[in-house]
């Protein structure tokens, strides 16, 4: 897999220029389409079928300053546009394709990595230790390198001389009135997604197949149009049921299976000898083993189809209670939360009272109450089920010293004022869709290390917004699991479909911290997290100890994510300038 990146306005010159656009470079095996007339020019960078006519159809959108037009086409790319005056940069709505920028009064330098951009790279230890405790969706424009911005995911950035940098609204979600008005359109979307990016190659495409919903319709849609060659993984601590129903996928569509059968040797937070630190955090870091294992089959290939983002598209979480909450409808939310309780059987009222006080507070009330309980003293986490909420201050938040919670209470104060959706459904939706993203573009150093070309069709511009379309009340099922993807396509097998249960990898990840325990602890305590005084290395390190032993679960996601950070920076703890190469 070829690295993909583009600058502009940087010193990166081993790079292709774009026809039409003076100090915008791009990696020489970019896929590039470009169409001009007079001073209007629009480029397409990267994975898209766009064709000539299409290209030069969206001319007057360019001319008009219509920028969110030029988003409209399948696939994963970025778009550079210039009506002879100002210029438009954009990736695709989850941010795997980001852009990154250092403001200025005239303008800005951007690229597509944050190493792109001359600057001196300084991780910003406040930021990922508020992140760690509080979640990452709270700064969706800051990296966590000091003084660089990112451009969120469903914005775009407007580029004026002599005016500052300006961020423009490409979201484009169009809402329809429930499930059935907008399955048909994300079904033939979706579908698009998956078969135009097989179409494009000439032989065998491989496929993540875990079992799930999401996985197995990209196996089904693929194998429809091409020869499609399946992978697993299996271990004594996956689920039995995951595997049967890989296994069953796999006959359905006639598709080449591969089941890697896992050993001690592939549980995760090894962390292999000479493995990259990446671009980021991402939790895949801690899994590379297993990713070596079981994606080794298909090595090489065009193509690698997941289900990467499916249950951000395809699913919605409890937020559209609060949402419910939030417009009057009381009745309708207390049914709705009471009939989940009891499918799950535990109590509705702790549930219902978490909601209530999400849609009382808001999310600026929310932030400004987690930054006050980090103030008075020590976090305790809550376990167990305790309903949806705007800012949850987990187990990660309690491991923060003095001078860490007093940081993130700083950061939550805020985030507090800073302009995102005040609708708990929009927000939840949009957080994690990027936080889906920034996972699959964090990947792509693991993903060259294994030779593999991952594509994420749940994750392109018109399925998200044909999904976010559908409102969030309609896509959570309380009975039904992930009622669109059954309307959206009725050609899938119903013993699919109506498959309500999902396999963990929670008895994996305890099997893991154990074998792993010692070397995490030295991980944990040498990091600068720990070492600057944000973390407390103790109260991590019991907490680890614990999950090691089996003996609690609830921190276990905590854990993974702090693990991961403390990885990531054992290569970022230099100041460095790294050049485009």
């Amino acid at each position: 897999m070829a690295r993909e990146w583009m600058t502009g306005g940087t010193t990166a010159t081993n790079g292709t220029e774009i026809e039409g656009f003076d100090g915008v470079r791009r990696a020489p095996a970019l896929r590039t389409h470009t169409a001009r007339e007079g001073m209007h020019t629009v480029a397409v960078v990267g994975d898209c079928p766009v064709t000539e006519y299409e290209l030069r159809s969206a001319l007057p959108a360019v001319r008009a300053g219509r920028w969110a037009e030029l988003t409209r086409w399948p696939g994963s790319y970025w778009v550079v546009a210039s009506d002879g005056r100002q210029r438009f940069v954009c990736g695709d709505l989850a941010g795997i394709r980001a852009v990154c920028y250092m403001p200025r009064e005239d303008g800005a330098r951007w690229a597509s990595e944050p190493g792109l951009l001359d600057q001196p790279l300084v991780p910003d230890m406040p930021l990922l230790v508020a992140r760690l405790a509080a979640g990452e969706h709270h700064w969706p424009q800051r990296t966590l390198y000091e003084q660089i911005r990112q451009v969120p995911g469903g914005f775009g950035l407007l580029l004026t001389p002599g005016e500052p940098p300006r961020l423009v609204d490409v979201t484009g979600v169009e809402p329809v009135e429930g499930l059935h008005e907008g399955a048909e359109r994300f079904g033939r979307v979706l579908t698009d997604a998956v078969q135009h990016r097989v179409h494009s190659t000439d032989g065998t495409v491989g496929a993540d197949l875990s079992g799930g919903l999401d996985s197995s319709a990209a196996v089904i849609l693929a194998a429809d149009v091409g020869t499609v060659h399946a992978v697993t993984y299996t271990d004594g601590y996956t689920s039995g049921e995951d595997t049967s129903f890989a296994a069953r996928v796999a006959e359905h569509t006639s598709s080449r299976h591969t089941a890697a059968a896992g050993t001690d040797e592939q549980l995760p937070f090894g962390f292999l000898p000479g493995q990259p630190t990446g671009l980021g955090p991402v939790l895949g870091a801690a899994n590379l083993a297993m990713d070596t294992a079981y994606l080794h089959p298909v090595r090489g290939l065009p193509l690698h189809l997941t289900g990467h983002g499916g249950d951000i598209v395809l699913d919605a979480s409890s937020s559209c209670w609060v949402r419910l909450l939030q417009d009057g409808h009381r009745r309708q939310a207390r049914r709705e939360v009471v009939a989940f309780a009891r499918l799950r059987n535990t109590a509705p009222g702790p549930y219902w009272k978490a909601l209530k006080q999400a849609a009382d507070l808001g999310r600026a009330g929310s932030l400004d109450r987690a930054a006050d309980d980090l103030l008075r003293g020590p976090i305790k986490p809550v376990a167990g089920m305790s309903g949806w909420t705007w800012c949850g201050l987990g187990a990660g938040a309690s491991w923060l010293t003095a001078d860490g919670r007093h940081e993130v209470a700083r950061l939550l104060r805020q985030a507090a004022h800073d302009q995102q959706p005040d609708q708990a459904d929009e927000f939840e939706q949009w957080a994690a869709l990027r936080s889906a993203g920034a996972s699959a573009r964090n990947w792509a150093p693991y993903a060259d290390a294994l030779d593999v070309t991952p594509v994420y069709p749940y994750l392109d511009n018109e399925v998200i917004r044909a999904a976010f379309a559908v409102p969030a009340l309609a896509r959570r099922g309380v009975v039904a699991y992930k009622p669109l993807l059954r309307a959206a396509l009725p050609h899938l097998p119903t013993w699919l479909t109506s498959r309500r249960s999902k396999g963990s990898f929670t008895a994996q990840r305890i099997a893991g911290l154990a074998r792993y325990q010692y070397m995490l602890d030295d991980l944990i305590a040498s990091s600068p997290l720990t070492t600057g005084g944000l973390i407390d290395p103790a109260a991590a390190r019991a907490a680890l100890a614990r999950a090691a032993r089996g003996q609690t679960g609830t921190v276990i996601a905590d854990l993974h994510q702090l693990i991961v950070a403390c990885w990531w920076l054992t290569g970022q703890t230099d100041t460095k300038k790294v050049a485009a190469c």
